[in-house]
């Protein structure tokens, strides 16, 4: 067992290879060697005579389509251990409760989630409680100037932990002191958006007497301190838990009956085109959590776009639904599967950045031929990252040659980039940012 280097493992006589969860974008290495474990597992178990078992409840479109194409042997699993019920769904709309005036408590809980905890908690059953963004508040700014607590090194803003009294910046890990005024203007500042943080603190607030963890990064510092939660939620030591996507993690937790996710839609407006694939995963995992006892399960979703056809299908546990629909999409634009991407991701400071990348795209735009289409360069969606800019090029071709034959154009100018920028390629990205 092991993560994804494991594949790397020398283990002779190798006869099989699992491959759990095999939709998880971290199975894909972006520092360094650029490589997926996943597919790494299926090449070794080609050249090793061995058997692959990609496992998941909701298996990436690529995985789906190399099934459909007899790639792959599909082997569906239609129904839970014990024939158990899956959960019921409810939806809650967020954007409907506003227009009507209704008040939403602290921490982004609606009436109707703040009723089933506290069903849950009064039977003596176990709640967890999903959002995929940690801390108090996601932004910072000051209601006279309108200054904004961002990082210096990063193009994103600081989130405020109230726990530690900082703000902190979740890509390069940068603190400031929390202060309570502009430290521009002098004016008071307040916070917007929810994290996990905020939820915790406003479930202890509600329901005093129920027993409350929280599981995040922030929270727990390694492996130990993770395990050594979830046992404790395993033993009923708790009644509720918030966290991020380590509560999704395929966890079988029969005393939960409730599982409430407090925003469904923070990962759909990310530039990328697997965003909605993703949202539908995370929100099938988490569900997943709820009524594996001899309780039957609920799961409440919370969303302002009901109709967005991740939360929907995710609603009705229809995968296939979704997975169709979004394949069709896929396939009109050219998105993988039915493409290959190379990006070519370029790093320095301001004018060498956006100079090297428009370099690369002159060189390369000679040798698309017809084949390769090429979007950018641009900034990538995190314009600045580390106190470094960042500009990408993205490849587009329907088979991975073409893409090989740009590659070796624009290799020995990515060696020696124009203002000491650094280059890396990246084929089959799992990330657009």
């Amino acid at each position: 067992m092991g993560v994804r280097s494991a594949i790397f493992a020398p283990v002779q006589d190798l006869a099989v290879v699992v491959v759990d969860e095999e939709h998880e974008g971290s199975f894909k290495q972006d520092d360094g060697p650029a490589y997926h474990a996943r597919d790494l597992a299926v090449v070794r178990g080609k050249l090793e005579h061995a058997v692959v078992i990609l496992g998941s409840a909701t298996p990436s479109l690529e995985t789906l389509e190399n099934a459909r194409k007899g790639r792959y042997r599909r082997l569906e699993l239609p129904r839970r251990i014990d024939d158990r019920p899956m959960p019921r769904v409810e939806l809650v709309d967020l954007r409907r409760l506003r227009q009507a005036g209704a008040e939403l408590a602290p921490g982004l809980l609606s009436p109707r989630l703040v009723n089933a905890l506290g069903e849950t908690i009064a039977a003596g059953q176990q709640a967890i409680l999903f959002l995929n963004r940690r801390g108090y508040e996601t932004l910072v700014a000051c209601e006279a100037c309108g200054e904004e607590a961002r990082c210096s090194q990063c193009a994103l803003a600081l989130t405020h932990h109230a726990r530690r009294g900082i703000l902190l910046c979740h890509a390069c890990g940068r603190t400031e002191r929390m202060d309570a005024r502009c430290p521009s203007c002098g004016g008071a500042r307040f916070g917007v958006g929810v994290g996990t943080e905020q939820v915790e603190h406003a479930v202890r607030a509600r329901f005093p007497d129920a027993r409350v963890a929280r599981l995040d990064r922030d929270s727990v510092t390694g492996a130990g301190d993770t395990a050594a939660m979830l046992a404790r939620f395993a033993r009923r030591d708790l009644d509720v838990l918030v966290g991020t996507q380590m509560v999704t993690k395929g966890h079988d937790f029969p005393g939960v009956t409730l599982v409430g996710v407090v925003l469904a839609d923070t990962a759909l407006a990310l530039p990328d085109f697997r965003a909605g694939e993703r949202t539908f995963q995370l929100l099938a995992q988490v569900a997943g959590r709820a009524g594996r006892g001899a309780d039957a399960g609920q799961v409440l979703v919370q969303t302002f776009h009901p109709a967005t056809r991740a939360v929907a299908r995710a609603v009705d546990h229809d995968y296939g639904a979704f997975a169709e629909a979004e394949l069709e999409d896929r396939r009109r634009h050219g998105w993988p599967p039915f493409g290959r991407l190379l990006a070519v991701r370029v790093e320095g400071s301001e004018s060498a950045a956006p100079r090297a990348a428009e370099a690369l795209a002159r060189l390369a735009r000679p040798a698309l031929r017809g084949e390769v289409s090429l979007l950018g360069p641009a900034p990538a969606a995190i314009e600045r990252l580390r106190g470094k800019t960042r500009w990408h090029l993205l490849f587009r071709a329907a088979a991975p040659q073409p893409l090989f034959r740009i590659h070796a154009v624009l290799a020995p100018l990515a060696s020696r980039p124009p203002g000491g920028a650094e280059v890396r390629f990246d084929m089959d990205p799992q990330s657009m940012m």
